[in-house]
């Protein structure tokens, strides 16, 4: 992989689209096999392959994985409208499930749209569809925007 030397530099636009790109972070993405299908300034779609390695005894996948799917839709909605510098943490998730995701639902797919972005605070909503388009889960989040700096005080 390519990564990128100081991804500090880049907006949060050109960071996701990095990312997008392969030439970035992987993290969680690879750990739970989700993949980028858009990004665009607000909004982010991804979708979930559902490994049996998310499912409960129950043979239904863990709503674990699709809190963090919503979770990362919607944070990366918001970390595509920082300026370079800039850093987010999550100060509020809320998930609703609808319906449960089994093998039946292969792939997930996730969306988080930017609902507001101001004066330090970001908020965004997602949505998580099964293959057929029928929403399993809906969810919001508030995320604290702050400079670099602010990080760690």
């Amino acid at each position: 992989m390519n990564a990128i030397s100081d991804m500090s530099l880049l907006s949060g636009i050109e960071q996701v689209r990095a990312i997008y790109a392969g030439n970035a972070y992987e993290g969680i993405l690879k750990a739970l096999n989700i993949h980028f299908v858009s990004a665009e300034e607000g909004l982010v779609v991804f979708e979930g392959s559902l490994p049996q390695s998310v499912y409960n005894p129950i043979d239904s996948v863990h709503s674990g994985y699709a809190a963090t799917l919503l979770d990362t839709v919607m944070t990366c909605a918001v970390h595509t409208c920082l300026t370079p510098g800039q850093v987010y943490t999550m100060l509020v998730l809320k998930i609703s499930y609808h319906r449960p995701l089994s093998d039946a639902s292969r792939p997930a797919r996730a969306e988080g749209r930017i609902v507001s972005h101001e004066k330090g605070a970001a908020f965004a909503e997602g949505k998580l569809f099964d293959k057929d388009g029928t929403l399993c889960a809906t969810a919001t989040t508030t995320c604290l925007v702050l400079n670099k700096e602010q990080r760690h005080e």
